[in-house]
């Protein structure tokens, strides 16, 4: 499944993220923490708009509960390690990313799916990059949660198929790797999952 992300995704994680993230685990689970609450309520928000999609309400479902599912076990994670919960601002990510969706049907849907691909697949790799630097107990956790984001990723670029055009998708693709890329390899002010290369880095 790996190799399918890697290929999928036009670079990896820059080590400087890697090595910003481990130094403030603090600010990493409780961003964490945020985005599969967010990725619940992502899923949430297109069973409510796409209401008549019935492979996409099946999936999203799942998806919803087990991404609640991973929110609690975050939440878990922190109370063990004296993490307080504090409010984080988002970070640029997800909203760089949705700016390429286009704004008429049907491919608004097929291109928030698509989107949806890359902010599961780079959640994947990102947990990839920073298991074998943690500790055995969150390694193990954030190993498990990589397969599941794998998981994911397939499901999102499947519906998307099955709802749009191959070759339209495979542009959009294309526009959506480029932009993805920009944003994990630029200057970023503030450390997030998903963020860019810290600035201090440059």
């Amino acid at each position: 499944m790996l190799p399918e992300i890697h290929e999928f995704l036009g670079c990896r994680t820059p080590q400087a993220w890697v090595e910003a993230a481990l130094a403030d685990q603090e600010t990493l689970l409780i961003d964490h923490k945020n985005c599969e609450f967010k990725a619940a309520s992502t899923a949430l928000s297109l069973i409510a708009k796409y209401n008549s999609h019935a492979d996409l309400i099946h999936f999203m479902s799942r998806l919803a509960r087990e991404e609640l599912v991973h929110h609690e076990q975050v939440l878990r994670w922190m109370k063990k390690r004296g993490v307080p919960l504090r409010p984080l601002n988002a970070g640029r990510y997800a909203s760089g990313l949705r700016k390429l969706v286009r704004a008429h049907e049907p491919v608004k849907l097929v291109d928030t799916l698509v989107v949806g691909a890359f902010i599961e697949a780079r959640s994947c790799e990102r947990f990839e990059a920073l298991v074998p630097h943690l500790d055995a107990d969150l390694g193990g956790f954030y190993h498990g949660l990589l397969k599941s984001e794998a998981r994911h990723f397939q499901g999102y670029l499947r519906l998307a198929y099955q709802y749009g055009d191959a070759e339209d998708i495979a542009h959009t693709i294309d526009k959506v790797r480029e932009a993805e890329v920009l944003l994990i390899q630029s200057p970023d002010e503030e450390l997030r999952f998903h963020s860019g290369v810290p600035a201090l880095a440059h």
